[in-house]
């Protein structure tokens, strides 16, 4: 009698093990729709599209992401999403992206980037996503070469 008794917890065992297995990462695809929100001297805003596709076999939700971001090793200004979005399992999705950026040091390495045909773009933050209304924050470090085509 037993027996029987832990045999479904065994294989309720097994299958947690299993199902809990560690997230793959997001894929970075593209951006698009960029656009000037401001300009000002101090600070200027920028917003665009950030195109992931989800590797995972299960959606998740997305609830806020906060990272500093990098352009050859300049500051360029702090990304900040703040609302919640559902992310498909197996699907791109669309990010959508406002970056504050910082004028002072964007004008003062100006020529430096002007004359770079390719840069070496660094996202560093937390993100926090969950499942069923339990939430997790998470470290990430993205870094990626992208072609520069102002001319």
């Amino acid at each position: 009698m037993k027996v029987f008794r832990l045999a479904p917890l065994s294989a309720l065992c097994i299958f947690l093990l299993f199902s809990c297995a560690k997230p793959k990462d997001f894929e970075y695809r593209d951006f698009r729709n960029v656009k000037v929100e401001t300009i000002g001297f101090n600070q200027s805003t920028l917003s665009f599209d950030l195109i992931y596709y989800n590797p995972n076999g299960f959606g998740l939700d997305l609830r806020k992401v906060d990272s500093d971001v990098y352009v050859d090793s300049l500051f360029l200004g702090k990304f900040q999403l703040d609302t919640l979005m559902h992310i498909n399992r197996m699907s791109e999705f669309s990010l959508p992206a406002k970056i504050n950026l910082d004028m002072k040091n964007l004008l003062k390495n100006s020529a430096y980037l002007l004359l770079k045909r390719e840069v070496t773009v660094q996202a560093k933050g937390t993100v926090k996503a969950g499942r069923g209304g339990i939430f997790k924050t998470v470290p990430f470090n993205y870094e990626g070469k992208h072609q520069l085509s102002l001319f």
